[in-house]
């Protein structure tokens, strides 16, 4: 499903000097998995996740995604693949001025869905999340959980292929992320949606990932496979982030 090859990003410091975030990594992530990006802050993690949908374009290397060159494509071309790409934000990324099931509604709105269509979709992903008694109100009148269930929603809205979490748990109570997270592996499991989630949280990985990549300075150490809670983690990194957990 997803294919980085060979990928590469470097920002400018301050200082006029240059900082890799992600070194020459190649990864794939299989249809339908939960996959994780782990590690401790700085690891290129965030980046990485961005890499996949071209928030951020890579300087060298490509991204394949459901068999499609993302790197290739032309503007025009790149949007129309990101409708397949649902992406949940750390900080929820709500308007404000708008109702929980307009929020929802705006990727479809850009997208040329009819109003009637729009509708009936918003509908049903509020009864995914367990928001529908929510869908008149505003984002101030939400908890922590309820934004982010809202911001699930309006990923899922456009019937992705692949759901991309950054930190979707980070600003959250232990109850609220475990809600979120299994939120997370429901619509996995009844969709058949691709999960790629980064945390810094073993517990995470633990609670939903079949497997994670490890990252240390924008590399990936090692990919861990995830059984029953169980993780089998042979790295230094990969066991000190366990005992950190």
């Amino acid at each position: 499903m997803i294919h980085l090859q060979n990928i590469r990003k470097r920002f400018r410091r301050p200082d006029g000097g240059w900082f890799d975030a992600v070194q020459d990594t190649s990864l794939s992530i299989t249809a339908g998995e939960v996959f994780g990006l782990i590690g401790f802050s700085g690891a290129g993690k965030s980046t990485l996740l961005r890499l996949i949908n071209l928030l951020e374009r890579p300087d060298s290397g490509a991204v394949i995604v459901d068999g499609q060159d993302l790197t290739a494509m032309n503007a025009p071309a790149l949007r129309r693949a990101r409708q397949h790409l649902g992406m949940v934000f750390q900080q929820f990324n709500l308007m404000a001025n708008r109702t929980v099931a307009d929020n929802i509604a705006f990727p479809l709105e850009i997208a040329g869905w009819s109003r009637g269509d729009i509708a009936q979709r918003v509908a049903e992903c509020l009864e995914v999340v367990g928001l529908s008694d929510r869908a008149q109100h505003y984002p101030a009148q939400l908890s922590g959980g309820q934004k982010q269930r809202v911001g699930i929603a309006r990923a899922l809205a456009p019937r992705p292929k692949v759901i991309l979490a950054d930190e979707p748990t980070s600003a959250l109570d232990p109850k609220t992320t475990q809600s979120i997270l299994d939120c997370l592996r429901d619509i996995n499991q009844r969709f058949g949606v691709t999960v790629v989630i980064v945390t810094h949280e073993m517990h995470v990985v633990r609670s939903i990932c079949h497997r994670a990549a490890v990252l240390d300075a924008g590399q990936v150490v090692e990919v861990v496979e995830v059984s029953d809670g169980t993780v089998d983690a042979r790295s230094d990194l990969a066991r000190s982030l366990l005992e950190a957990a």
